[in-house]
């Protein structure tokens, strides 16, 4: 119970500060919008290649960009940790009572529900453009998007509780999330890249999702990509908080 009572105070505190200035939740929609306007009417001419269905782009562009929404909108809130820590907000919560990982989750939690409002939001701007949504492969797919938003801020923090400051931390974050992006199928399928980068993609934990992502919108609830994105986020949601835990109990030290 004081584990969920911290969770709770934790969340209720970081949501609040997102409260407080909530045009930026809306300000970071302007380039999924853009990619959503701008680079998804180039697919069209495409339509009939393999892993993209003629008359079918917003079907497969829509759900590898939630993902991507996912990615870079969790990966830079390690940021505000770091303003939090010269601030000494940290250190103060560190001499309470509250658990160690309320501190995270309450982090990590406010960092979800912001990546979800947003998915939801551009969900229904794609529907007039001809995204068919089944109700049931939507839901399962924001539990999938909340665990890949998890496991970027847990990687975003940890790295922010390593180096403090802000200088460093940009370019790590952009070294380990383009080559996630880029290896993930995000834009377009993989079907259409050669052999040995679909090879390579397979190491990406983050391609499996963008499948399971694609599978959900169209409602095959028995496909194997569901089951496999799911387990391999899930778990590499585990390895990276413990990571982000592991970090600020060194901080504490």
């Amino acid at each position: 119970m004081k584990l969920l009572r911290g969770i709770q105070l934790m969340f209720i505190r970081n949501m609040r500060q997102t409260l407080r200035s909530p045009i930026f939740v809306f300000v970071s929609l302007f380039q999924p919008l853009l990619y959503l306007f701008l680079f998804m009417p180039l697919l069209n001419g495409l339509g009939g290649v393999p892993g993209l269905p003629a008359g079918k782009t917003v079907q497969i562009f829509i759900p590898g960009l939630l993902v991507m929404m996912a990615l870079f909108g969790s990966a830079f809130v390690g940021f505000n940790l770091i303003d939090d820590i010269r601030s000494g907000v940290i250190e103060r919560f560190l001499v309470t009572p509250v658990n160690r990982s309320a501190i995270l989750l309450g982090r990590v939690l406010r960092d979800a529900v912001v990546l979800l409002t947003q998915c939801v939001l551009i969900t229904l701007v794609a529907i007039p453009l001809g995204l068919s949504v089944n109700v049931g492969g939507f839901l399962l797919s924001l539990v999938l998007y909340a665990m890949v938003s998890i496991t970027m801020a847990s990687m975003s923090y940890s790295f922010a509780l390593i180096y403090r400051i802000e200088d460093p931390l940009a370019p790590t974050l952009n070294t380990i999330t383009l080559p996630l992006s880029l290896l993930s199928g995000i834009m377009l399928p993989l079907a259409l890249a050669p052999l040995w980068l679909q090879d390579l993609a397979k190491a990406n934990p983050f391609s499996y999702a963008v499948n399971a992502s694609r599978a959900l919108f169209a409602g095959s609830f028995h496909s194997v990509d569901i089951i496999k994105g799911f387990v391999i986020v899930f778990l590499l949601m585990s390895v990276v908080f413990w990571w982000s835990l592991n970090s600020l109990r060194k901080l504490e030290e």
